[in-house]
């Protein structure tokens, strides 16, 4: 079955792909489905309920190559590759990490390689007003005022999961001073530009993040000031620059990391929610300069 692509109008964000299956899909179909994502930023495959684990990482590995995540405690049970946001149990233990992802960020932004794609499938949906809030980077850059393109260009941004990274059970009754020492020495803070050009559309993107970017190296100050432009400082999220994805019983989404930033959206009662998500590199640079 050939896929079915409907793309977005009047500013929407994402395509919609229908007749995909990771059991019979051709190189040609995840070829289509790639350029889809630099093309569009995110894609939306729909009728995916009956995808397993197995499947969902042979996906990523289609895509690129998967790379799990650094902190085991996010691991699926059976398939490493997976990170899992979860508020359930599963044989009494915790399954995965409960409500990950509440800050502005790019995936793995703090490591010298960033992932390209994140690929995420909602397994259990709360009720409520749920999803995932999107701010296209590159476009945030191009509605900047020039005096603030100026200032950026060039210069240098560090980010650490410092502020966010969540505390393991072992670590329980240990001094915050110890686990942080130790934090930074098994993730020190990476440097990447401020401003990145996308290796494969050309465009120039802000790759900055309210979660992860402690400052501008080269400017001081100047973080601030960019993060309350482009909306991330906004604590109704309804500044021009935010999109919202809310989920579907049955989808996948896939989107481009470097174009993206987004912030999760938790929903405030305490019923299920479990979620997936399979990260690769797509053997390219973070930037083409």
């Amino acid at each position: 079955m050939a896929l079915e692509f409907t793309y977005p109008e009047n500013g929407e964000l994402g395509v919609i792909i229908r007749g995909f299956d990771p059991k019979t899909a051709t190189e040609d179909d995840y070829r289509a489905m790639k350029q889809a994502v630099y093309d569009h930023r995110l894609i939306v495959l729909k009728d995916q309920h009956d995808i397993d684990p197995g499947d969902f990482v042979h996906l990523g590995t289609q895509m690129g190559t998967v790379v799990p995540y650094y902190e085991p405690m996010y691991h699926h049970p059976d398939h490493h590759e997976i990170f899992v946001s979860s508020n359930i149990t599963q044989d009494g233990k915790q399954l995965g990490v409960p409500r990950t992802g509440k800050f502005w960020h790019s995936d793995y932004q703090f490591k010298p390689e960033p992932f390209a794609f994140t690929i995420f499938a909602p397994k259990i949906l709360p009720e409520g007003n749920r999803g995932t809030f999107f701010i296209d980077m590159a476009q945030a850059f191009e509605r900047l005022p020039e005096q603030l393109k100026m200032k950026a260009r060039g210069t240098h941004a560090e980010h650490s999961v410092r502020r966010f990274f969540k505390i393991r059970p072992e670590d329980v009754y240990r001094p915050l001073g110890e686990i942080i020492d130790e934090v930074e020495a098994k993730s020190p803070a990476s440097v990447h530009p401020t401003v990145i050009t996308h290796p494969v559309t050309g465009e120039e993107i802000l790759y900055i993040s309210e979660g992860f970017t402690n400052q501008i190296v080269d400017q001081p100050g100047l973080v601030q000031e960019l993060l309350e432009e482009i909306g991330m400082l906004d604590p109704e999220f309804e500044h021009p620059n935010i999109q919202r994805h809310p989920y579907e019983p049955g989808e996948i989404v896939i989107w481009d990391n470097r174009a993206l930033s987004h912030r999760a959206l938790h929903v405030t009662h305490d019923g299920p929610a479990v979620s997936h998500r399979v990260t690769v590199v797509d053997g390219l640079p973070l930037s083409a300069h």
